[in-house]
């Protein structure tokens, strides 16, 4: 690998496809010359710093070999070391960026003490197509040290890093505790955060006058959706919505496809009191942000209990109504592993989004494949993009709240009612206390205890055997290896998905309640 360096510029060949022409002639002051290309693609590294040792300089990035490593993967960011021999030193990240560059080399030759004009040559030696460029601010650097009792600083890289096959004796000796972070600051920019008052807390609020404790309010506006949010233990429910929003849906339903939204939303509560958001968009065709408004004047949510993250209607107590278990919430996840038959990789319900989904310092965002949408935004199945404004549907598949044999879920988490499990064997354990309920519990509710576990292990099993059967191949599924730097997948059924854009269920969490409730305030 041929390399060209000067104070701040690296500049490096990784493929060599032909050679420049050489102008060799005096040029007069404000004279032009012509120069033709040459086909040699080189990539330029812009050098925090000035390069005197050129050796030293190739080993802070990690020598050729992990340069031309970096070259090929676009999506990794050049790492900058500058002390390559410590492990503990944390890099500085350089990013990458399309260019469209000359090297040129210009020399430019005048005798001394001569008045005549200086010889001037020029040689264009490559197109410089990609250019690493180190804008990020440096991070904290840790050292193995130890403060001794007298105030001195004593090494600990001889203690601590194995640099050879070592006897029993070392690993037995007495080592002061050095425990380095796992990880330093995932952003290498500044940000900035736009912090922002609270009204609650200015000087002279009146509201916060009255208040004797010293309470953090919500920043975010309270939303005019004015919905009725009921806990499993109240006494009492709604049988009416608020004046509020009976006013906001009356003043926004102005078209006729939302007369007929409302018409068809009263005949699903009367024929079921009970629904999730999704069945609802799945039986419904209205616009999401009108079914904001319109949820709220036929129905109140449930934020905890059996019936969490459920839409029931005015006047109707799931509580007191034993008939009411078939409409109880089961909070469904797909178990990812070896033991389930396949790994977090092999599985083809592909994650909508994961807080485990984000880039270190090293690798550059990238966009990612997204999963299969449930809309169908038209009558006859065509693209969104071909479709007019005026055929556009906002109805979900049938599979968004509905579960059957042979079937996978959208996505990785689902709120399931007991009542869409339409299997066999899901409907003789729910109907196994059928006319002997007694006592509603706020875990399993009129159903008998550990229910949802035995309906969990059913579903999984029979995901199970749909994966396995879509690879009858692969008798023994791999895992593939993630690398340092790369996006994780979720690897267990702990992890929770959003399985709505406004829409995040949550098993007897009231704090994650909250942020759908927010949606509707």
């Amino acid at each position: 690998m041929d390399m060209t360096v000067n104070s701040t510029t690296l500049v490096t060949e990784p493929v060599s496809e032909g050679n420049g022409k050489l102008l060799d002639a005096p040029l007069a002051s404000g004279s032009t010359a012509t120069l033709s290309l040459t086909d040699k693609k080189l990539v330029c590294v812009e050098y925090p710093g000035f390069v005197i040792s050129v050796d030293n300089m190739l080993d802070s990035v990690g020598g050729e070999q992990a340069l031309t490593k970096t070259y090929a993967d676009s999506s990794k960011r050049l790492e900058l070391r500058f002390r390559p021999k410590d492990p503990y030193c944390h890099p500085v990240c350089g990013n990458r960026y399309s260019s469209n560059n000359l090297l040129l080399r210009v020399c430019r030759r005048k005798r001394k003490g001569s008045s005549g004009e200086a010889h001037i040559t020029m040689e264009i030696l490559g197109l410089i197509g990609t250019t690493y460029k180190f804008q990020g601010m440096a991070d904290f650097q840790y050292l193995a040290m130890h403060n001794e009792p007298d105030g001195s600083k004593v090494s600990l890289y001889d203690k601590v890093i194995l640099r050879k096959p070592e006897k029993k004796e070392f690993f037995d000796l007495s080592v002061p505790l050095f425990l380095p972070p796992p990880l330093f600051s995932r952003l290498d920019g500044p940000v900035d955060y736009f912090y922002r008052p609270d009204s609650m807390h200015r000087e002279g609020n009146m509201q916060s006058l009255l208040l004797n404790e010293n309470l953090i309010g919500p920043n975010r506006a309270r939303r005019p959706h004015n919905a009725i949010f009921v806990n499993f233990d109240e006494k009492s429910i709604p049988t009416e919505p608020l004046e509020a929003a009976k006013i906001n849906w009356k003043k926004n339903s102005i078209h006729h496809s939302d007369i007929k939204a409302e018409e068809e939303m009263r005949k699903l509560f009367e024929r079921r009191p009970i629904w999730s958001r999704n069945a609802v968009k799945a039986n419904v065709d209205i616009h999401p942000e009108k079914l904001k408004l319109l949820l709220p004047y036929l129905a109140y949510y449930m934020l905890t209990g059996p019936w969490r993250s459920l839409w029931v209607r005015f006047g109707y107590d799931p509580r007191t109504n034993p008939e009411a278990k078939i409409y109880q919430v089961l909070d469904f996840r797909i178990r990812c592993g070896m033991k389930h038959g396949y790994g977090v990789n092999d599985m083809p319900v592909k994650a909508k989004r994961s807080a485990y989904h984000y880039c270190l310092p090293t690798t550059v965002n990238k966009a990612v494949p997204q999963p299969a949408s449930l809309k169908e935004f038209t009558q006859d199945g065509t693209s969104p993009s071909s479709a007019k404004p005026s055929s556009l549907r906002y109805i979900l598949k049938e599979s968004a709240y509905v579960f059957r044999e042979g079937m996978l879920p959208p996505y990785r988490q689902m709120l399931y009612q007991l009542c869409d499990l339409d299997v066999e064997q899901i409907k003789g354990i729910i109907q196994r206390n059928d006319g002997k309920e007694e006592v509603c519990d706020e875990r399993d509710g009129w159903c008998l205890p550990q229910t949802a576990d035995d309906l969990r292990d059913i579903i999984s099993s029979m995901i199970t055997q749909v994966v396995r059967a879509k690879r009858p191949a692969s008798s023994s599924p791999k895992l593939k290896p993630v690398r340092a730097g790369r996006k994780m997948e979720e690897s267990d059924e702990d992890d929770e998905e959003e399985y709505d854009d406004e829409y995040k269920p949550s098993e007897g969490s009231e704090n994650e309640m909250e942020t759908e409730m927010l949606d509707y305030m």
